[in-house]
């Protein structure tokens, strides 16, 4: 998953810490020797046995009590140790873990490090796994990265998850650039201590749809408004008297605005605008809603950002944001939730250019009441999903079949649900198991990127690809291709970045032709350049057209697959790159140049989800009259039922919209996900809340019926499209008989001979 920075801009607020493995110590608070704990597999841990069972990867080690002059002195204990004479960045010091580390346990890694010379000030390490297999295949799994310094210690975390029976494991540290040293004072590997399970939240008799937000409506003037910065606030009327259409869903019928706005002028800079305290307003774990309507004045030659922004404690929260270059009211919408009582809360809105005058009307902030809109997309899921159904009954017995009792069961649902994969998450027998028989559809998290299959120039790696392949060919899943190209800059490894534009061409063009030939045919779906909303890598290299081209020659190397575009946070109003209405002016350029995209991908990657937000996205893509896919659909909380929530609000309101034609989850087995706090199964095998709500509701779309057959020898219910087994029971015989129901708005007739 991409990390986003965010286009926002801040009253010089604190920033939040992002990185909790980071930590500086400084000297002074050095200690003595810390016993490590029985439980620790690494021999040696703080080198009191000097360097015993320690060994250099590709470089020399050894043992100091101080560096420097006394200038570096060990955290723990008496000693530590360095990686020197580095010539290549993986090079470091490693130990063998061998017997010691026992599959399927999740383990927590804790190093405490820094660096050292090298004429770098800071760099990042890496605490890496190196497993070799009974078939003597080696993998390297990447355990934990963060930035270390030459000031002072830095406490290196992370986990892993080991599967099969490795014939060799070694841990080892690497990162630095070669000439800089890796210092090290302590290695533990441990089981990971289970975190208590959390509380579900109580929400009870909360105010749903209740807005926070005082004097909203401007009925008592700006009273409750003050201007955050040097600016000047003042009420003026001629904005929209309905509220947003988002906030509209949400709240159904309400009173019309009032028609008066905040004007705000002298903005001497962009985090200037309109604020109000709404401190003691926040319930921990409901997710609050944001809606307003927003203008700017004259002036602005460029697009301008306008955000509805939250300071919690000093913090930034972002409540959502939109990108415009005209004089017209636009609504700007997202949502938020906290789960730490704040003290301090203040709501305000910024963003256009120093100068430029900002408007505000209707700004709405409320819980919103999940439950009550559950409801409402039942009853379109059962208008969409599901088919009436006519079992006709036959028999060429002289018997009469009418008064038979008749049990109907689903044994499966045709709607496509998929997760993620990876070569290594394969070697788990009990992911497997789930993944089997929970899903139709998976997606490789990075084994088809070109990253992973030529890392270097002219050294390709489809052997990984194959092998999932092959997997999923014996275990009848269907398989997205993700993804040929991907567009932002980050994500290209660097043989490809150094290419001059000849060399670049003719590299893509024999991308395409290696991988969509070597598997024509075994991909359903490709997203051929992955978040183009978000880079423009070959874009900026090779010319607007290379997009579409890459898409025109996907489609003649393989005609059978569905190519997608497929991008973030295109459905909950965090992201100005990413509104709907800029991805639909993508697609329609790209369908301009001839290319042939057949589908719509969204990502998925969501926090603190609102169904009318997410189905007013889905609405306008929908217009364009492609199938959408969520591709790569997760949810982040600490708080399990959290995530159960917010992962039902997902899949039901992706089940519920006639666009949406599967749902792809980015994993669901902790360690082998992007996002911490997202898993559906923990590392050990234990199915969550957010799990059982997944499989719950996987249960509710099977259909079942039961009753008897008519006197016309029928029977008739509504059901999913799928695959059924129906049981019928007489006096005189027990006949099981299985059938399918296709896609279809007409009554189906299905004639059953017994």
């Amino acid at each position: 998953m991409p990390t986003l920075t965010e286009s926002v801009f801040l009253p010089n607020l604190p920033v939040l810490e992002t990185n909790p493995s980071f930590h500086v110590f400084d000297q002074s608070t050095r200690k003595g020797h810390l016993a490590n704990g029985s439980n620790n597999i690494i021999l040696n841990p703080t080198f009191e046995d000097e360097l015993s069972n320690w060994s250099g990867k590709g470089c020399n080690i050894l043992l100091h009590e101080s560096m420097e002059d006394g200038k570096i002195l060990p955290l723990y204990g008496k000693f530590f140790a360095s990686a020197t004479n580095r010539t290549r960045s993986w090079n470091g010091i490693e130990q063998e873990i061998t017997g010691r580390v026992q599959t399927k346990l999740a383990y927590e890694v804790t190093a405490i490090v820094r660096i050292y010379g090298g004429n770098v000030a800071d760099a990042n390490i890496q605490a890496t796994l190196w497993v070799q297999s009974q078939d003597i295949n080696e993998q390297y799994i990447k355990i934990a990265i963060s930035q270390a310094t030459d000031k002072g210690w830095v406490q290196l975390q992370g986990k892993f998850l080991l599967n099969g029976s490795p014939l060799k494991v070694i841990i080892f540290l690497e990162g630095p650039p070669p000439g800089t040293d890796i210092l090290i004072n302590r290695l533990v590997v441990k089981h990971a201590e289970k975190a208590p399970r959390p509380l579900r939240p109580s929400m009870k008799n909360e105010a749903f749809g209740v807005n926070i937000i005082e004097n909203s409506n401007l009925d008592d003037g700006i009273n409750g408004w003050f201007p955050l910065g040097n600016c000047s606030l003042n009420m003026e009327f001629g904005s929209p008297i309905e509220l947003p259409p988002m906030a509209r869903n949400s709240l159904g019928m309400q009173e019309r605005l009032s028609g008066r706005y905040i004007l705000v002028t002298n903005r001497a800079d962009t985090w200037m605008g309109p604020a109000q305290m709404i401190s003691g307003k926040l319930k921990l774990y409901l997710t609050y809603q944001v809606s307003a309507w927003v203008k700017i004045g004259p002036g602005s030659t460029s697009p301008q950002i306008v955000n509805v922004a939250l300071s919690i404690d000093g913090n930034w929260v972002n409540g959502g944001q939109v990108e415009f270059n005209n004089g017209s009211w636009h609504e700007v919408g997202g949502s938020f939730r906290i789960d730490k009582q704040p003290s301090n809360v203040m709501v305000y809105i910024q963003g256009p250019a120093a100068g430029v005058d900002l408007m505000v009307a209707g700004l709405y902030i409320f819980p919103v009441d999940r439950r009550a809109r559950f409801k409402l997309l039942k009853k379109q899921t059962d208008k969409i999903r599901k088919r009436d159904l006519i079992l006709k009954f036959s028999s060429s017995k002289a018997n009469n079949v009418s008064g038979a009792f008749v049990k109907v069961e689903q044994i499966q649902n045709f709607f496509p649900f998929g997760s993620c994969i990876t070569r290594s998450s394969i070697d788990n027998e009990d992911l497997v198991r789930f993944l089997v028989k929970n899903f139709n559809w998976v997606v490789f998290g990075n084994e088809l990127k070109w990253s992973w299959t030529e890392p270097q120039q002219g050294n390709f790696n489809y052997k990984d690809a194959d092998e999932l392949l092959n997997f999923c060919k014996n275990n009848n899943l269907e398989v997205r291709g993700h993804c040929i190209f991907w567009e932002v800059e980050y994500a290209i490894q660097p043989w490809v970045q150094g290419l001059n534009k000849s060399d670049l061409t003719t590299a893509v063009q024999n991308r395409l032709t290696d991988l969509v030939t070597r598997y024509k045919g075994k991909f359903r779906h490709y997203d051929v350049d992955n978040e183009m909303l978000h880079g423009s890598f070959y874009k900026d290299r090779l010319g607007k057209d290379i997009q579409a081209t890459m898409f025109r020659t996907s489609h003649q190397l393989d005609p059978s697959a569905t190519l997608f575009v497929n991008d973030y946070h295109i459905e909950d109003g965090s992201d100005v790159r990413s509104s709907p209405e800029d991805y639909i002016r993508q697609i329609l350029d790209l369908q301009r140049q001839g290319a042939p995209v057949g589908g719509i991908g969204l990502q998925g990657h969501i926090d603190s989800p609102v169904g009318p937000i997410v189905s007013s996205a889905l609405d306008k893509l929908g217009t364009l009259g492609l199938p959408i896919w969520f591709t790569e659909l997760d949810v982040s909380s600490a708080n399990e039922f959290i995530r159960a929530d917010d992962l039902e609000v997902m899949l039901r309101e992706a089940f519920a919209h006639p666009a949406v034609e599967g749902i792809i989850l980015w994993g669901f087995w902790e360690l082998y996900m992007s996002r911490e706090n997202a898993h559906l199964v923990n590392a050990e095998g234990k199915i969550n809340a957010a799990g059982k709500r997944y499989l719950a509701l996987k249960k509710e779309w099977l259909s079942r019926a039961r009753g008897y057959i008519d006197v016309q020898g029928e029977f008739r219910f509504r059901g999913f499209y799928g695959t059924y087994n129906i049981e019928i029971n007489s006096p005189t015989t027990k006949i099981n008989r299985t059938f399918v129901v296709d896609k279809g708005e007409s009554p189906l007739a299905i004639n059953i001979d017994l």
